[in-house]
């Protein structure tokens, strides 16, 4: 079993405040995605590697199945992968 990696999201070239936990890039792009950000950059912690992202997320019917605590809409989220970056 895998463990887990952290990514650091990065703003402007820098590295900011905000780490992602997960065993992909992918996942930890999914979660900055659903909290908003579009351009996303993640340093992988421990290596030389930045993963590019595009994200957006879509707002679509809850699921018919879903607790009635859920609403009638939830945001998707959605990613891109553009390439890794080496520094």
């Amino acid at each position: 079993m895998a463990d887990k990696k952290y990514f650091v999201l990065q703003e402007k070239g820098k590295d900011s405040n905000i780490v992602f936990a997960s065993r992909q890039p992918r996942g930890a792009a999914l979660k900055a995605a659903s909290r908003g950000h579009t351009a996303i950059s993640l340093r992988e912690r421990g290596t030389n590697r930045v993963h590019n992202f595009k994200g957006w997320r879509e707002e679509v019917a809850a699921p018919k199945n879903g607790p009635s605590w859920l609403g009638d809409t939830v945001w998707k989220s959605n990613v891109k992968k553009l390439g890794v970056d080496r520094i």
